[in-house]
């Protein structure tokens, strides 16, 4: 974004979302983007109702399997979006514009964020024709969205919250993907443990305490297995708080560190 209109107002954080907004989708970049993820969500549906067909998945664990693929790349996409928020002015050469707008930093970086957040937003909405598809007859279509709505909104802004954060502690763009794409692998690594080293009170604990594992493990339980929303409530407990804490970490760097050079000033 090159320019933000010259303002007073206190809610300029939203003139700053709207031109992100525009840059992001009458830019193409956004579109682009759920085009592919779109195409994604057709060829993973096609496999699983096939599977779904030959009795080797149920239709809950169809509808199970689109829902955390769609979360996990939605999420991805709002990552990828918030660590090219400041670094990405900043190589691009448009960031002392905006760092010289009377606009706050911290109504910048909330600006930012929330266009981010649009990728996960078209996300959601391109998945529910999917999930209506695999999951009709079955009575869990609404249960589903809901769920993954929530879970996925949850690790959406925690995950966008730490590429902004990241973000402006970079000094090139590059590393800023670079860095959240790396935290993001780490944090999906545990999915791919064998199952055997996910039980006990250690494994069980560990599963929790990372908000996309445990985000999962809620979707799940509400989709495959038909528990009430409050039957595994304590497994949103750390999706919420990281999405509260670094949304917190995000705005306060924002507002206290954002600089031309990407460095901390002492």
């Amino acid at each position: 974004m090159a320019t933000v209109e010259r303002t007073a107002r206190p809610r300029a954080w939203a003139i700053v979302a709207a031109q992100e907004l525009r840059d992001l989708w009458l830019g193409g970049r956004g579109l682009l983007l759920s085009l592919a993820f779109s195409g994604l969500l057709s060829v993973l549906s096609y496999l699983v109702a096939t599977n779904q067909a030959l009795n080797f998945l149920e239709q809950r664990e169809s509808v199970n399997l689109t829902l955390q693929v769609a979360i996990a790349v939605g999420a991805l996409l709002a990552l990828l979006a918030g660590a090219d928020a400041i670094s990405g002015e900043r190589e691009r050469g448009s960031l002392e514009s905006l760092l010289l707008s009377p606009v706050s930093r911290l109504q910048l970086t909330a600006g930012k964020l929330l266009a981010a957040l649009s990728l996960w937003v078209a996300a959601l909405v391109l998945t529910i024709p999917y999930v209506w598809f695999l999951g009709r007859g079955v009575g869990i279509v609404g249960d589903a969205l809901a769920t993954g709505a929530l879970v996925g909104t949850l690790l959406a802004l925690f995950l966008v919250s730490l590429g902004v954060l990241v973000s402006i502690f970079s000094a090139s763009n590059r590393v800023s993907l670079s860095v959240s794409l790396f935290v993001l692998l780490a944090l999906f690594a545990p999915t791919q443990f064998p199952t055997s080293a996910q039980q006990g009170w250690a494994g069980d604990l560990f599963l929790r305490a990372n908000p996309l594992t445990s985000g999962e493990h809620y979707v799940g339980k509400i989709v495959v297995d038909g528990h009430s929303w409050s039957q595994d409530a304590s497994w949103l407990a750390s999706p919420i708080i990281a999405a509260a804490l670094f949304t917190a970490l995000a705005a306060v760097a924002g507002g206290r560190f954002m600089r031309l050079s990407g460095e901390v000033s002492r």
